[in-house]
């Protein structure tokens, strides 16, 4: 700040800079500072008391509301008032909830703290707390008339009814133009209230629906071209036509207050390209999206536009006609690249040929829009008008000249994409998408999850045409079916070569594409072209009305849930594993144990996104008695189940909003003895403040009726860790009882036929923890080529990534990626060799006796970052390897390796899995269910 200042701006742009730093990077700090302690605040409040000092009083008062409170006692009080104090903390913590508003004599304030110690105007909501929140749904036409239809409101002030509820979509064209006014009633929207970020508020009454005429369009626009053209003439120039652009704004009045702000935020999918109308005679009005998703409507000529593509040779011949216009001279440009044109005055105009050197399209890596530049005049972009779009094939690669989501004509050569052409759905939920993709070879259609899941399906190819079918909501996995997880899934094809190509949507295709929502079993399923061209598949939980958005969290946590746990317990036992992600480890242990007694009480599993179908007795073996019940995570059901349920089993923290009841018993089975500290062992959790994080733990231990552990040494550790003072059952871990069971070997046998596993091969296991500073790291360290040169076909390598790392990168055909197999300890039990860093995967295999390899390339980066409870280089029970290589030399020899830690690995085994003996599952819950 002291560079720019020294720079010598002047008062206005001292004032906007002012502005933007306190509303923007330093009010984030004092976010943070107030957050961090009495230290942190007293450094923060030194550095920025003497700037705060010289800002206009003005630009200070206009500030957000939080902002303006806050340094309004930075500037008024001594630092180490400040400092000591919590008045900064209160304000912080309050301001984080939007909602807090309230009236006072037709006017709007803050709802804040130290209302007795700051003068009352203070706390009035501004324009800058007066934003509108809006989307838009749909963009339309009908009958000749542009319709837009959405919602829009004010943070905080709910909207109940039509009463004392006003909004008017207002279009602004440039400077002088008066704007236009269209015609605007609010509608009936609960989707708003949804999906508002505030609990408490409604906004059911803030939908809106616009609609215009393009006659108050034309006028102003032939106004203000009569004003340009004179301007052009009096210096001599030709009239052009040209584009009036006029920004789209809301005005809102809403119980008293006043606000104006952008029409931003369009739904994905058909509102990200809306149509336009042509008016006849070159003439279109155009709605269009800005960079920043803002809304714009534009009436404009077209000037010049595409009229043919032919290959001559080595030369892309791009035909394009100038209505209206006689030019002898000019050149066209591609993506700034200027371009010699020939120009030929015809009648009506002028027809120009441009002529693209395929060997130079063909180098480029991006492509561009195409302009018409005749001598004297501005360029003109030229727009697809009737023409259609090509793609020319040269070899493995095509030039397209395509339109964009504004209809103007761009150019790029790239690799052959393949293009959806038809989109259907049938009743049994399979989506079959159809299209073109020349060439041929086996290839296969990958969806990609945002957190690095995918999925392959083979493509059917039959000429230049392809077809591939799936069903999103049954896909297959490891022999069995799970539903696509919920998020967006991104389309790509994975080619003969291996390489990956995107996939576009035919632009033909998008007006008739089929966008509406499917719903198969509780989960809804959308195809999108988003981005103009870009197909995707949505995935999300179906929720009742009474569920979404901040508001049904609110009324869940805070009326449903009390309710619930006031009323009399039944005698159920709820399980969560993961948070409901997976059915394996020690929770899937103890209920098959008592569902294997026949133990008919109720058994309820929570299950997190369609994560899983919990079996019951008869998908076991024990008998047709037992099913369970299956409930959503986060649904009422779960809310009920955890409030009344006599016992929750699980293996990890449950929801923020779970108290335990004084007569409940919740039993903690973990996941794991800890290798990686954790808990009040980590570095930030002895921070002052207290973290959130800390308080959320004490809060959630306290809870707990038992603790499960694997040896005594956890014990320790865990107590430690976690600040319990409970009972503690040391009973070994029942998750690795079927690694000692009898019927271990048929049971390995049907996990490598499941896998495709042949008999006889030498399974590898590579089981890594995640890294807090490199999750996104997909990277396995190990040449894969490499190990199959050096040891040969009869290896099998399964590579497991951690939930909470990128998903890994394995190479077709070198290895199995086994991330998303439902139990590890299926994999565990068929591993000859387990290979890991600090998981505390190592102390379940330890029970099997089989090599262990400890692949711990950034020990000392781990060490310093996370901490270990573990000396490895004294204790671990296989080597310390560091690089791929190491890794690759030891398994080559891995009996030599085994045999030299024979007796470190005894010793492991001793102090760390003292008793996993395959009876764990059955003391602990003789411990728990049985009178």
């Amino acid at each position: 700040m002291d560079a720019i200042l020294a720079d010598g701006l002047t008062p206005a742009e001292r004032r906007r800079f002012d502005a933007d730093v306190l509303a923007g990077p330093l009010g984030s700090r004092l976010d943070i500072a107030t957050k961090r302690g009495a230290a942190r605040r007293r450094e923060f409040l030194t550095l920025v008391k003497p700037y705060l000092a010289g800002v206009d009083p003005r630009v200070k008062r206009d500030l957000p509301v939080a902002r303006r409170l806050a340094f309004h006692l930075v500037d008024r009080r001594e630092i180490d008032e400040l400092a000591e104090g919590d008045a900064l903390q209160k304000l912080v913590t309050a301001a984080a909830e939007p909602s807090r508003r309230v009236r006072k004599n037709m006017r709007w304030y803050a709802d804040l703290p130290l209302q007795d110690e700051i003068p009352e105007p203070l706390y009035r909501l501004r324009r800058a707390d007066l934003i509108p929140v809006t989307q838009i749904d749909e963009i339309s036409w009908s009958g000749g008339r542009l319709h837009v239809t959405g919602h829009a409101y004010l943070a905080g002030l709910s909207v109940r009814s039509r009463r004392f509820n006003r909004a008017t979509v207002v279009l602004r064209g440039p400077r002088w133009l008066p704007p236009v006014r269209m015609r605007t009633r609010r509608i009936f929207r609960p989707e708003a209230t949804h999906g508002a970020q505030e609990v408490g508020c409604n906004y059911d009454w803030s939908g809106f629906t616009a609609e215009l005429g393009p006659w108050p369009l034309r006028w102003r626009s032939a106004v203000r071209a009569v004003v340009r053209g004179g301007k052009r003439l009096l210096r001599r120039r030709e009239i052009v036509q040209d584009t009036t652009t006029w920004r789209a704004e809301i005005v809102i009045w809403s119980r008293g207050a006043r606000a104006v702000g952008l029409l931003r935020g369009p739904s994905v999918g058909r509102t990200e390209r809306p149509a336009g109308l042509d008016l006849g005679r070159g003439w279109w009005i155009r709605p269009v999206w800005t960079s920043d998703r803002a809304l714009q409507v534009v009436l404009q000529p077209t000037r010049a536009e595409l009229t043919g593509v032919q290959l001559d040779g080595e030369r892309l011949l791009v035909e394009v006609f100038l209505p209206g216009k006689e030019a002898t001279r000019g050149h066209a440009r591609l993506d700034g690249h200027r371009i010699a044109a020939d120009f030929t005055p015809v009648e009506g105009g002028t027809t120009v040929v441009v002529p693209l050197a395929v060997s130079s399209l063909l180098q480029e890596r991006d492509g561009g829009r195409l302009w018409i530049e005749p001598k004297g005049d501005p360029a003109a972009s030229v727009m697809i008008g009737k023409a259609r779009e090509s793609r020319t094939v040269i070899d493995d690669r095509e030039i397209a000249v395509l339109r964009d989501r504004r209809d103007r004509v761009s150019v790029s050569a790239h690799r052959i994409h393949p293009i959806i052409t038809a989109v259907a759905w049938d009743d049994q939920g399979t989506l079959t998408l159809q299209g073109t993709y020349p060439g041929s070879g086996a290839a296969e259609l990958t969806l990609k999850h945002r957190a690095g899941m995918i999925h392959a399906v083979p493509l059917e190819r039959e000429g230049s045409r392809f077809t591939v079918r799936f069903a999103p909501a049954a896909m297959p996995r490891f022999g069995d079916t799970a539903p696509l997880s919920s998020g967006t899934w991104s389309m790509a094809v994975r080619d003969p070569a291996k390489k990956i190509l995107p996939v576009r949507v035919d632009h033909a295709a998008l007006d008739t594409l089929d966008e509406e929502t499917k719903i198969r079993d509780g989960r809804e399923y959308r195809l999108i072209s988003t981005r103009f061209d870009v197909p995707v598949l949505s995935v999300a939980e179906h929720l009742p009305d009474d569920e979404k958005g901040a508001g049904g969290l609110y009324a869940l946590r805070r009326g449903f849930y009390p309710a619930e746990r006031t009323r009399e317990l039944t005698d159920t036992t709820v399980y969560v594993a993961y948070d409901g992600r997976q059915y394996e480890g020690n929770v899937r242990a103890v209920y098959e144990e008592r569902v294997r007694r026949g133990d008919d009480r109720e058994h309820i599993w929570v299950v997190k996104d369609g994560a899983f179908t919990p079996p019951g007795s008869a998908e076991l073996g024990f008998g047709p008695d037992v099913r369970p019940t299956v409930i959503r995570a986060g649904s009422r059901e779960h809310y009920a189940a955890l409030a009344r349920s006599r016992y929750v089993v699980t293996n990890g923290f449950l929801p923020q909003w779970f108290r335990a009841r004084e007569d409940q018993m919740v039993v903690q089975t973990w996941h794991g003895s800890p290798l990686k500290r954790m808990g009040n062992d980590l570095p930030h959790m002895s921070r002052d403040p207290r973290p959130p994080a800390w308080h959320r733990q004490a809060v959630e231990v306290r809870g707990w009726d038992l603790l499960l552990s694997q040896s005594p040494w956890a014990t320790s550790v865990l107590r430690k860790a976690f600040g319990y003072r409970g009972e503690v059952l040391e009973s070994g871990y029942p998750r690795n009882d079927v690694l000692l069971a009898p019927e271990r070997e048929e049971t390995a046998a049907r996990v490598r036929a499941r896998l495709g596993i042949a008999r006889g091969a030498r399974v590898v296991l590579y089981a890594p923890t995640y890294r807090d500073y490199d999750r996104k790291n997909a990277s396995i360290r190990i040449d894969l080529a490499e190990a199959r040169r050096v040891l040969g076909p009869g290896h099998e390598f399964l590579i497991r990534g951690h939930s909470m790392q990128a998903a890994p990168n394995v190479p077709a055909g070198l290895g199995r990626d086994v991330t998303a197999y439902p139990d590890i300890a299926d994999l565990l039990l068929i591993a000859d060799v387990l290979i890991t860093d600090y998981s505390s995967v190592m102390f379940d295999f330890a029970v099997t006796s089989r090599p262990i390899l400890l692949f711990t390339h950034d020990l000392q980066r781990y060490s310093s970052k996370r901490g270990l409870y573990l000396d490895l280089a004294a204790e671990a029970p296989g080597p310390l390897l560091s690089t791929g290589a190491e890794v690759i030399k030891a398994l080559r020899s891995i009996d030599e390796v085994a045999a030299a830690h024979a007796e470190r690995y005894e010793r492991f085994q001793r102090t760390y899995a003292p008793r996993d003996d395959g009876k764990a599952t059955r003391r602990l819950v003789d411990h728990v269910f049985v009178p």
